[in-house]
């Protein structure tokens, strides 16, 4: 099976029990939405400041990777003509939730990112991009179909995580720098490691910051903002996010685990 059907496969089952990251916003969130009262989050615990991305009144913005029903309805309360691209029948269900209940049309396509985009060049104004291309082998593909999609003055925000988390293995209660970054499980890892990894995390990938950082400036991006978050230090996000939740739960303590860049097509 390919390593991006297991994750699909993971990801609905995660939206079945009501991860963190998969549960709606509720009716008087999004009331408050609209009074500029509600931030959104591309990790786990600091909101995206609002003037990255308000006003969005009237522009066209791209979920990328990011159904679920959180992020998405904040830009449709604040005028945003907004479509939701992910591999996730089930996050895209709870946008299609959200939307039914408080009566907004919204965009919803089913794909995998590490195919060409379903969307002509220039198509948006705004991409939102959380924490999710730990998911997929080849992140330079999504920097540049971003970029191609991306109207001239439009911009990414973008989560990722810290490749740190992927270096450690675990022997008895010790933690231990086990694997090089990039992290790659694909030819990493035996084949019992990958089942074990794949069957309680989904595969995932640890990206240098070359390829995070540096690939957004070679796809044609200028980086224009950035800061760095943390892990819940209890990993209250483990419905979903087990050993690699774990290790990152540990790791947080002394090092940001996740960062958020601004990113600008000229």
């Amino acid at each position: 099976m390919k390593y991006t059907r297991i994750n699909e496969k993971h990801w609905d089952e995660w939206a079945g029990n009501n991860c963190v990251w998969t549960v709606p916003i509720s009716h008087q969130e999004f009331i408050a939405a609209k009074n500029g009262e509600i931030d959104i989050y591309l990790t786990p615990l600091k909101p995206v400041p609002k003037n990255w991305y308000l006003p969005v009144k009237n522009k066209k913005v791209l979920g990328l990777a990011s159904g679920g029903g959180q992020q998405c309805p904040v830009f449709v309360a604040n005028g945003a003509e907004v479509t939701v691209f992910d591999i996730s029948s089930k996050q895209l269900e709870s946008d299609k939730f959200v939307a039914e209940r408080e009566g907004y049309n919204i965009s919803l396509i089913k794909g995998d990112m590490t195919h060409e985009f379903p969307f002509e060049d220039e198509s948006f104004d705004l991409i939102v991009h959380p924490v999710s291309n730990s998911y997929i082998k080849d992140i330079l593909h999504v920097w540049k179909e971003c970029y191609r999609i991306l109207k001239h003055g439009g911009q990414l925000l973008s989560g990722f995580a810290n490749p740190t988390i992927y270096l450690y293995g675990k022997n008895k209660d010790e933690y231990k720098l086990s694997y090089r970054m990039p992290f790659d499980p694909l030819n990493d890892l035996s084949n019992n490691e990958l089942k074990k990894l794949s069957d309680t995390d989904g595969v995932q990938f640890g990206h240098s910051f070359s390829e995070q950082l540096a690939g957004q400036v070679d796809a044609g991006f200028v980086l224009t903002g950035f800061y760095e978050d943390y892990h819940p230090i209890n990993n209250e996000i483990n419905f979903y996010d087990t050993y690699i939740g774990e290790v990152a739960s540990y790791l947080t303590k002394y090092m940001p685990i996740y960062f958020v860049t601004k990113s600008l097509k000229n």
